[in-house]
């Protein structure tokens, strides 16, 4: 009997240790501020062992329903460049314990706000996937991977292009019953952190969110009595503390 229970804890400990690479990206949401053109990503890895990363961008546009909807990031009329944002580099060797980083790029005219989906994926390097590696280097990653239990896990982040000539403009329209936010402006804001609360019980608060009013559009809801509205307006670098009370 003593000899199961150990061979069942030995199993159970086997399963909860995964060897290879865990990334991390850091931030999900990323910003492009007017005055620059290159955005530094890095990626961390506090796996055991090296991880390959691929990058990769896509466009996210919005139809005429206002769904999203990604597509390749198109190449430019010159036919050598791309008009929107790229990796570089868009392959990365990130070891154990540490870090490395990426430069998004933005290339192309800046008068509207654009959106792109970085992805960032662990892979095991493949000959064509123009690691920097050699065959007998990527065998030997394959073998020490495949002796461990392994979560490769890669992350997706919104990367957000402001245009050159970015303009912050918020109406407020506060009645009774509704609060609402709308962007007059031309790039997206933020309410960070939003939350409602009980006035009288201040460990009564709902989950905390984040939303972004994109340009043209509006966020809002409905006041309870009783409560208090609490969220981070960020327009660009300004950043202010919002509390509305309830009707």
């Amino acid at each position: 009997m003593k000899r199961l229970l150990w061979m069942c804890l030995f199993c159970m400990y086997s399963l909860t240790v995964q060897a290879g690479p865990q990334i991390n990206v850091g931030t999900v949401y990323d910003y492009l501020d007017a005055d620059k053109s290159t955005y530094l990503k890095r990626v961390f890895n506090s796996g055991d062992s090296t991880a390959f990363v691929k990058v990769n961008v896509l466009e996210i546009v919005y139809d005429a329903d206002g769904l999203p909807k990604e597509i390749p990031v198109e190449t430019a009329a010159d036919g050598a460049s791309r008009n929107g944002v790229m990796a570089s580099p868009a392959r990365l060797i990130v070891p154990a314990q540490g870090m490395q980083g990426t430069r998004l790029l933005y290339l192309g005219e800046r008068d509207r706000e654009r959106y792109f989906r970085v992805r960032f994926v662990p892979v095991v390097p493949e000959k064509e996937d123009e690691f920097a590696v050699s065959a007998e280097e990527r065998e030997d990653y394959k073998k020490n991977l495949s002796a461990g239990v392994n979560v490769m896990t890669g992350f997706g982040t919104v990367f957000f292009v402001r245009p050159k000539d970015a303009r912050f403009e918020t109406a407020v329209n506060d009645t009774a019953d509704r609060y609402e936010l709308r962007n007059n402006g031309n790039t997206v804001v933020i309410v960070d952190e939003f939350k409602s609360c009980s006035l009288s019980n201040e460990a009564d608060c709902g989950a905390t969110t984040k939303h972004h009013v994109m340009a043209g559009k509006t966020f809002g809801f409905d006041k309870e009595k009783g409560r208090e509205y609490r969220f981070f307006l960020i327009e660009g670098d300004n950043k202010k503390v919002l509390k509305i009370a309830g009707r």
